[in-house]
C-alpha cells in the first residue's frame, strides 16, 4: 500500500504471505470468503470456499459399522477442491491496483530467500507431527524427524516456483497447468479423489454481501455458503428486539447473548448450506420481523432446551483471518483456513503446500457431530461440486452516518461466529475501545451440545452460578477464538490482534 496499492492488494498480498509463512492456516490448498467495501461504497462478498470433487458421494465416509470412518479429516480423501487462489487472483482482478507480480513478490521472497523460524511456529509444528509426519511435507518441515530450530531459516523453494508460476500466468497454472498436474498425481499416488476435471471447472463467486443492522449501525457481512454472515445477523437482530439488557457480565447479558445464539444456531445447523444445492430461506432467517418472533422465545428468567427448541423453532481453530484498511477508506475483511491446522496432512510433492481437511465440514452423517462438536442437517450433506457449509464470518460494520467503523473477523470453527458478534457488540452496546472489546471475556453457545463455554476467570462465580440457577449448563474453557479488527478512531484507524494468541497489526 506504501507503493500504490490499495487494500485489496494489501490483502491478496498478505493471504499469499500467509501461505509461505504460516502453513498451519494461511494457504494455497485450501479456501475461504472476502467481504469488500470500498470507499466510494461498493460492495462485494467473494466465496472462494472448496468444493466436494466429482467422485464424492453422500455417504463416503460411513463405514459397513454405520459408524463414520475418520476419512474427513485426515488423509487424501479428506480434501476438496481448493479454492484459495482462484479466490485470490479473481480478488485483485476486479478490483487490484498493482500489477500481479508485484503483490506476489513478498511471498515469493519469503519462500525462496527463507524466513525466521519462531516458537509459535515451532510449537505448531512439534504439535502436529502426527499429522504431517505420514505425508511429502515432513521432508519440508520435519527434517531428521524435528521441527527447524528456532532461530533457524526455512527456505522453500518448492513454493517459491509454485509462486511465481501463479505471478507469471494467474490461477489458470494452478488450474489447468502444471500445478494441476501435480495436485492430481499427489491424489492419485495417496488414493485421494481430486482430478484435473475437479480442478479446471473450479470457479469463486462473487456474491452480494448480507446487509443487516444492529441499533443504527450496518452490516456488511458473508451470505452462504458461509453461515457466519447469516448467523451474526440473526443473532444480533435477536438482541436487538430481545430488548436493551444491564451491564457486560451480569447474569441478564450473558443469558440473553446465549439464548439468541442458541436460536440461531439452530437455524444454522439445520438450514443452511450451499445455495446451488438447496433453497436457503436468507430472507427470512436475516429480517427483523423473524427476529422479533425468535426473541418472543426467550424466558428472562430461565434457559431453555436445545431439543425442545429445535422442534418448537423447526417451522420458522484452524482458521486465519485478517483485516485490511488503506488511506483512501478501501477495506477488506477475508478469513481463510484449512480446516485442521495443517489441513489433511497430505502435501503436494514439487509444489510445496497442504491440502485442506474441508470435507469434514459437510455434514457426514445426520446427527453425528464434526470435529467442532456440531451437528448439522441433510441441507449440508455431501453431493459432487457443492461448497461446504462454513463459521467464517468476515464483517465490515458502517457507523449511522455510512462512515466505514469496523473490520473484523476470526479463527476458530464455529466460535468464529461468537467472537465476531460479540466484538461487535462491546463496540456498540459497551462503547469499548478496540482493545477493550477483542480483550473482553467471551461466551459461545452453539445449539449443541446445549451448554455455554465461557473463558476461564472472565467472569464472576456468582454469575456463573446463578446462569446454572437458570437452568444453563455452564463451562469454563480457555480463549473463545482469535480475531483480527481494525477500527476507525479520531485521527485514523487502529488495528489489533488477539491477545489470546498470535498475529500482528501494522500501519503506517
Amino acid at each position: 500500500m506504501k507503493h500504490g496499492g490499495n487494500a485489496i492488494d494489501g490483502a491478496v498480498a498478505t493471504g499469499f504471505a500467509l501461505a509461505v509463512t504460516f502453513p498451519e492456516a494461511g494457504n494455497l490448498g485450501g479456501g475461504g470468503y472476502m467481504v469488500i467495501r470500498m470507499a466510494d461504497g461498493r460492495a462485494d462478498a467473494l466465496d472462494y470456499r472448496e468444493t466436494a470433487p466429482l467422485a464424492a458421494t453422500r455417504d463416503m465416509y460411513v463405514g459397513a459399522n454405520g459408524k463414520l470412518t475418520g476419512e474427513s479429516t485426515i488423509g487424501p480423501k479428506a480434501s476438496g477442491v481448493p479454492g484459495a487462489v482462484a479466490g485470490m487472483i479473481e480478488a485483485h482482478r476486479r478490483y487490484g491496483a498493482l500489477p500481479l507480480s508485484r503483490v506476489l513478490a513478498p511471498a515469493i521472497r519469503l519462500a525462496s530467500e527463507g524466513f525466521i523460524v519462531d516458537s509459535t511456529l515451532f510449537a505448531s509444528l512439534s504439535g502436529e507431527k502426527y499429522r504431517i509426519s505420514g505425508f511429502a511435507g515432513k521432508s519440508v518441515f520435519l527434517p531428521g524427524g524435528s521441527p527447524p530450530r528456532i532461530g533457524s531459516r526455512l527456505v522453500q523453494p518448492q513454493l517459491a516456483r509454485t509462486l511465481r508460476l501463479i505471478a507469471d500466468s494467474g490461477s489458470r497454472v494452478f488450474y489447468r497447468g502444471s500445478i494441476a498436474d501435480s495436485i492430481a498425481a499427489e491424489m492419485q499416488r495417496s488414493g485421494g479423489l481430486i482430478t484435473k476435471a475437479d480442478l479446471a471447472r473450479y470457479r469463486p463467486v462473487w456474491r452480494e454481501p448480507i446487509r443487516g443492522s444492529y441499533r443504527g449501525y450496518a452490516l456488511l457481512s458473508m451470505p452462504p455458503s458461509s453461515s457466519g454472515g447469516t448467523t451474526v445477523t440473526e443473532m444480533l437482530n435477536i438482541l436487538e428486539a430481545y430488548g436493551r439488557v444491564t451491564a457486560f457480565g451480569s447474569v441478564e447479558r450473558i443469558h440473553a447473548l446465549a439464548s439468541a445464539s442458541q436460536r440461531a444456531f439452530i437455524d444454522r445447523n439445520s438450514k443452511l448450506g450451499d445455495p446451488a444445492y438447496v433453497k436457503v430461506p436468507l430472507d427470512q432467517l436475516t429480517s427483523k420481523f423473524y427476529a422479533k418472533a425468535m426473541a418472543k422465545t426467550i424466558s428472562r428468567e430461565h434457559a431453555d432446551p436445545t431439543t425442545r427448541l429445535a422442534s418448537k423453532l423447526r417451522e420458522g481453530n484452524e482458521t486465519t483471518h485478517y483485516s485490511v484498511v488503506d488511506r483512501s477508506g478501501n477495506a477488506v475483511a477475508t478469513t481463510t483456513t484449512l480446516n485442521d491446522l495443517y489441513g489433511s496432512g497430505v502435501f503436494v510433492s514439487g509444489a510445496g503446500f497442504f491440502l485442506n481437511d474441508e470435507m469434514d465440514d459437510f455434514t457426514s452423517q445426520p446427527g453425528t457431530p464434526n470435529m467442532y462438536g456440531l451437528i448439522q442437517g441433510a441441507a449440508n450433506s455431501i453431493a459432487p461440486g457443492k461448497r461446504m457449509l462454513s463459521a467464517m464470518s468476515p464483517t465490515i460494520v458502517l457507523d449511522p452516518w455510512g462512515h466505514l467503523l469496523l473490520v473484523t473477523g476470526a479463527r476458530g470453527g464455529p466460535r468464529i461466529i461468537s467472537a465476531t458478534s460479540q466484538i461487535i457488540l462491546n463496540v456498540i452496546d459497551s462503547r469499548m475501545s478496540l482493545a477493550d472489546a477483542m480483550s473482553a471475556p467471551r461466551i459461545h453457545h452453539q445449539s449443541l451440545p446445549d451448554s455455554i463455554r465461557v473463558e476461564k476467570g472472565g467472569f464472576e462465580p456468582s454469575v456463573l452460578a446463578r446462569l446454572r440457577q437458570m437452568g444453563h449448563h455452564v463451562y469454563e474453557q480457555g480463549g473463545i477464538a482469535s480475531a483480527a479488527s481494525i477500527m476507525r478512531v479520531r485521527g485514523g484507524y487502529e488495528g489489533m490482534d488477539d491477545p489470546r494468541s498470535h498475529g500482528g497489526a501494522v500501519g503506517f
